[in-house]
């Protein structure tokens, strides 16, 4: 099976809407980060796909990580971001996040303003090509992808 069937399959053990929420926010990602390199990791407690300037996890500029109720973006350096909406959410030494609750917040412009602060600040993303999707890692135990009835 090939990388993005393999992605596939992981987002397809989510609801209906998680699953689709993550379409909509990889596609967005991946249409304004062309070049980057998606590094997918089958986590514990959720599935993440970072996207980065190369294969090495300390490149990765964001990510979105799929739980079972909702999507949410991450900036692994948030908290060097102009944030004068007040969107950011978090209190650890580097990560901030934005909940995509709706999934339209995505593309509102304050979230889009975000993303593009956090690739201006990362080093230079290749000038050309598309990136690859590498799965990087499977966690043999995970929590369950749909929320409990």
């Amino acid at each position: 099976m090939d990388a993005k069937a393999q992605l596939d399959a992981f987002i397809d053990r989510y609801s209906p809407e998680v699953a689709s929420d993550a379409r909509r926010a990889l596609s967005f990602l991946e249409t304004r980060l062309l070049t980057t390199t998606r590094l997918v990791y089958d986590n514990y407690n959720a599935l993440v796909v970072g996207f980065g300037s190369s294969d090495k996890v300390g490149d990765i500029i964001l990510s979105i990580a799929l739980y079972p109720r909702w999507v949410t973006l991450f900036f692994l350096r948030g908290i060097d971001l102009p944030d004068p909406h007040g969107l950011l959410e978090g209190t650890g030494a580097q990560v901030r996040s934005v909940r995509l609750r709706p999934i339209e917040r995505l593309e509102e412009p304050e979230v889009v303003a975000l993303v593009d602060a956090a690739v201006e600040r990362a080093p230079p993303l290749p000038a050309n090509g598309k990136g690859a999707l590498i799965i990087k890692s499977i966690s043999a135990k995970q929590r369950p992808r749909r929320p409990a009835a």
